[in-house]
Formats: C-alpha cells, sequence, structure tokens
C-alpha cells in the first residue's frame, strides 16, 4: 500500500523559508515522479513543483522554491524561500506513476494528507 507522509509545514513571516519532506513507502518510487501540490482555502488545488529527473515549477513560485528528491531514503523535499502571504495553503506530496509531467490532479496516483503552511504578513 503506498503512503504518502509530509511533514515540515508550519508558520512562517513573510520572507522566511520552510523546507517541507514527504517521506514514501509501498511502491518503487525511483521511477515514479514526485511533486508538490497545494491547495487554499477556496480554491483548486494548483500545481507547484514536481522532478523526475529535471525539477519543473509553477510560474508562481519559480526562482524561490526548490524541489529535490532523495531515492535512496524515498523522501522527496520542497525547500521554500521567499514566502509570500499568497503561498499559504496545505501543501500535499504526490506520486505519479505517468511517463508525462504531471501539473494537474487527476494526472496525480497517489496523495500526502497534507501539510499546513501558514505566511504571515
Amino acid at each position: 500500500q503506498v503512503q504518502l507522509v509530509e511533514s515540515g509545514g508550519g508558520l512562517v513571516q513573510a520572507g522566511g523559508s520552510l523546507r517541507l519532506s514527504c517521506a514514501a513507502s509501498g511502491r518503487t518510487f525511483s521511477r515514479d515522479i514526485m511533486g508538490w501540490f497545494r491547495q487554499a482555502p477556496g480554491k483548486e488545488r494548483e500545481f507547484v513543483a514536481s522532478i523526475n529527473r529535471e525539477p519543473a515549477y509553477a510560474d508562481s513560485v519559480k526562482g524561490r522554491f526548490t524541489i529535490s528528491r532523495d531515492n535512496a531514503k524515498n523522501t522527496v523535499y520542497l525547500q521554500m524561500n521567499s514566502l509570500k502571504p499568497e503561498d499559504t495553503a496545505v501543501y500535499y506530496c504526490a506520486q505519479s506513476y505517468s511517463a508525462t509531467d504531471p501539473r494537474r490532479p487527476s494526472d496525480i496516483n497517489y496523495w500526502g494528507q497534507g501539510t499546513q503552511v501558514t505566511v504571515s504578513s
């Protein structure tokens, strides 16, 4: 059974940083595309970043966020710098066995439960 467990969320002031972690189990990790989505209250769940061999980012976070993975530890990370209040959301770890670059929630096969990130002004 595939399980994704996020950690590292919290409260931070604008301009600060957080590092999210996602520990995966139950499936071969290295072959799958891993990523992060986020969902703010009243908004659709949106793509943040993904990584296979190369990373991809939403325009809204490019230059501020960095995604990385450690296949030996079955863990994916999201380093978030220069945080803005607009980044406030629940952040979800995502795993896809699709051969394409997943950017829509419907592209995702497995989800974590989410971790709250709150950025104050």
